[in-house]
Order: C-alpha cells, then sequence, then structure tokens
C-alpha cells in the first residue's frame, strides 16, 4: 500500500520504522516545523523528519495544515492509498481526511474512550490508572471518536513514569499499526464504534500542575511525580527543585512495594514515621532518601535536582541539599 505517514515526536519513530521494515510503500512523511531546542536555542528538526531523512522519504511541514491549501494539493497528488498518524500536532481538516482511499489511521496512546485528546499517558498516569493502552482507530472530524479497529492493553505499575510508558506504548503502536496495516490490506474492515460512556478528556499539561502541593496527599503528590517525569518542582530553602523520584510509603501499598523494590522497600512502608506539617521533612531513611510528611501518609524522596546542580540520589542527595529533619518543602 501507498502510505503517507504523519508524525513528530520520538514517540512516532517506532511505527514509521516497522512500517517501513514491514515493506510497506512510504510515500512521504508529514512533520511540525524546526523549532528551536536546547540551550543554544537553534533550529533543529524533529525526530520524525530527522528519521525520515535517514530512509530517503520526502517530507513536509507546515506550520497550519488547515490554511496551507498548497500543501492539501500537493499531498493528494501523492494518490496515497491511507494516512498513518501517530502525535502529529496539528488537526487534519475534513478535506485531508476525505483524501486516501483506505481511509486516515490514528495510533493513540490510550485506551478510548478514556483520554480523547492532548496527553492521554500523563492523564492517565496521574489518575492513578490500572491499565492503559493503544487504540487504532478511524479517524473523523471529531477529536480522537472515531470508531476502533484494534486495541491493546498496558498496565501501569506504582512506579512507572509517563516517560518509560510512553517508550512502551510507542512500541505497541507500531506493532498495532502494522497489523491495521494489513487487515485492510486483505479487505474491507468494520471498526467498532466508541462506548459513549467512559468518555475523559486528557487537557493539555499547565505549568502550575508541576509545582507538588504537599497538602495532598502522598500516593497522589507520588502520581504527579510520576506524570510530569522529570519536571515536577517545588522549592528548597528558597530555590527551584526538581523532583525526579519519589515512594509512597503506605503500609496498604507495602507488598507492591516489595515486589517492585524488594523487602527494604517494603519495611520502609511498614515504619511508623513521626507525623510532621504537610511538606516537613521528619526522617532520613539510610541509603535512601528523605521521608516528608504530606497532607496524607508519607513520602519517600528519593532523587531531585537542585537548579544548576546535577540530579542527586540517595545519600548525596540528603549531603547536597544538606537536609535536616524539620525543614520544609515548598
Amino acid at each position: 500500500m501507498r502510505i503517507l505517514f504523519w508524525g513528530t515526536p520520538a514517540y512516532a519513530v517506532p511505527c514509521l520504522d516497522a512500517l517501513v521494515a514491514a515493506g510497506h510503500g512510504l510515500v512521504g512523511v508529514v512533520s511540525q516545523p524546526d523549532r528551536r531546542r536546547g540551550r543554544g536555542g537553534r533550529l533543529q528538526p524533529s525526530p520524525v523528519k530527522r528519521r525520515a531523512a535517514d530512509l530517503g522519504l520526502p517530507v513536509w511541514t507546515t506550520q497550519s495544515l488547515r490554511q496551507d491549501t498548497a500543501l492539501q494539493q500537493q499531498l493528494a497528488e501523492l494518490a496515497a492509498d491511507v494516512f498513518v498518524v501517530v502525535a502529529f500536532g496539528q488537526i487534519l481538516p475534513p478535506e485531508m481526511l476525505a483524501q486516501p482511499r483506505l481511509g486516515c489511521w490514528n495510533g493513540h496512546g490510550s485506551l478510548l474512550p478514556r483520554w480523547r485528546g492532548a496527553a492521554p499517558i500523563q492523564r492517565a498516569v496521574l489518575a492513578g490508572d490500572a491499565l492503559t493502552g493503544v487504540t487504532i482507530m478511524a479517524m473523523e472530524a471529531g477529536l480522537d471518536t472515531g470508531p476502533v479497529l484494534l486495541e491493546r492493553g498496558l498496565p501501569i505499575g506504582l512506579c512507572d513514569t509517563a516517560a518509560t510508558m510512553a517508550q512502551c506504548l510507542s512500541q505497541l503502536t507500531a506493532q498495532l499499526m502494522v497489523e491495521a496495516m494489513a487487515l485492510l490490506a486483505a479487505g474491507p474492515v468494520q471498526p467498532t464504534p466508541q462506548p459513549t460512556a467512559g468518555v475523559t478528556m486528557a487537557a493539555k499539561l499547565s505549568k502550575e500542575e508541576l509545582w507538588l502541593p504537599w497538602h495532598e496527599p502522598a500516593l497522589q503528590l507520588h502520581r504527579r511525580v510520576m506524570a510530569f517525569y522529570p519536571r515536577a518542582v517545588t522549592r528548597w530553602q528558597g530555590q527551584r527543585l526538581k523532583v525526579m523520584a519519589t515512594v509512597p510509603l503506605l503500609p496498604e501499598r507495602a507488598e507492591e512495594l516489595g515486589a517492585m523494590a524488594g523487602a527494604p522497600m517494603m519495611a520502609l512502608a511498614q515504619t511508623s514515621w513521626p507525623s510532621g506539617q504537610p511538606g516537613q521533612v521528619v526522617a532520613v531513611a539510610p541509603g535512601e532518601g528523605l521521608v516528608v510528611f504530606t497532607g496524607e501518609g508519607h513520602l519517600l524522596l528519593q532523587e531531585a535536582q537542585l537548579a544548576g546542580k546535577t540530579p542527586c540520589r540517595g545519600p548525596r542527595l540528603y549531603q547536597v541539599l544538606k537536609a535536616e529533619v524539620g525543614q520544609r518543602l515548598g
């Protein structure tokens, strides 16, 4: 089949590679324009654009596909059989959705209709979902509302970050999209309409959400750190502190922590730690980090990074912070 691939971040690269490896005839790639990245602020291509160049595929970029009628015409002349869209970053207008004879197919990082929208992986982790996954759906004018062709779940562990989940889901997207293309090539398909119940929206992340509110329960604070990794922040002695790894020291999760991280972590979760004010360091767990009291329960701060410093973990963390029991975060 003649496939036009649409994608931008590193998340989409495994799917592009998988389609090429499966022997499909890619007629080109559409990606977001080069952006200024890094400390030097130099223009750099997207990961998908770089990979397409390595593969020798033609690439088109546009600031606004909806307004770029010239590009719409160029893409129509490619006569692609199918569009494959993975984290492209723009909404395809109806006139583009109507171009390929076998339709437009999106690989979405959730089990629809839960978490339609821009940040499904982060929202699933933040909400404490036990399961997420990938949906291959037929695209239509609505936001992630199309019928489902394939769907496969993936569990979310207590200490899985959105970054680690994204790596797994990107590989699963690649696998399912190759399966989907095989189904399309074999004959007519009948995707299943999404349920009307259980719809949730995955709004874009805001800068305000990255700040840790220590009055929240330990488990919810931990989910923030995992969902926003590595960008969750607080303040320590007037300095900005990026929080990169935590563990909720909750007796009811002790067995889960033991299975994941061993008997010492299970023992920490079963320990009766002192109380204090939300955000207050109430103990040092030797070799592990700082025990912080929260709005409900205790949170082990394992890894963090002061502004201008390198990330520190365990004993090095409380040495760099010069932490003392009684000091407060936030």
